[in-house]
């Protein structure tokens, strides 16, 4: 039976509103979690990775031969700052977030003196400079009394990605070095990977 003119504009009058009336029930629902819950929503690199990446690999390196051989040589603790890592990865990561977590683990394990990095001297030498200026002589913290590191942690992220048809497999690969600063010999090498499939399911009406 052929459809008339008033029927089709009625039919597509009713489809507006049920689009419409769909649309406008639409919600946002927001849930408090404990910030160590795993949350893995799109496949990328996330808050977890970085936290467990970093737990592992400082435990790994702090448990190698180059630490005790310090320690018996010198018998004190290493001093140790964190240089730069590296994304070589195919996403936005966000690198200082998993500097946080290295330096985190590092001055919580008690085994090595940490001592603040590039960026961070430049901020505290520049408050000696105003104390020097304006604070009472008798507080003042005078230039040259800064430790020098003995080991600068550095290294990178890369990332590989291969995908077909609604799935995707994600390959991180976290390299990391501890290279002793005064002979440029590397006495630590770790290495992290992490590999992820995330599948697309179709949804048919």
């Amino acid at each position: 039976m052929a459809t008339t003119g008033s029927a089709r504009i009625f039919i597509g009058a009713a489809l507006a509103v049920t689009f419409a009336f769909s649309g406008g029930c639409a919600s946002t629902s927001v849930s408090r979690v404990d910030a160590a819950t795993t949350t893995d929503l799109s496949g990328r690199w996330n808050d977890t990775d970085s936290r467990l990446v970093a737990e592992g690999m400082i435990k790994e390196a702090l448990s190698q031969p180059w630490l005790s051989t310090f320690t018996n040589a010198t018998k004190k603790p290493p001093v140790v700052v964190v240089g730069t890592v590296v994304n070589r990865s195919t996403e936005h990561i966000n690198v200082q977030a998993f500097i946080s977590d290295l330096e985190r683990e590092l001055t919580n394990s008690g085994k090595v003196t940490f001592v603040a990095g590039k960026g961070q001297r430049e901020e505290i030498r520049e408050e000696r400079r105003e104390q020097a200026a304006n604070a009472l002589e008798s507080t003042q913290k005078p230039p040259g009394k800064e430790i020098g590191a003995d080991y600068l942690l550095r290294g990178s992220i890369i990332s590989i990605l291969d995908e077909a048809e609604g799935t995707k497999a994600i390959f991180y690969q976290v390299d990391l070095e501890m290279v002793d600063i005064s002979s440029n010999v590397k006495s630590w090498f770790g290495q992290k990977k992490i590999k992820k499939v995330v599948e697309r399911k179709r949804v048919i009406f």
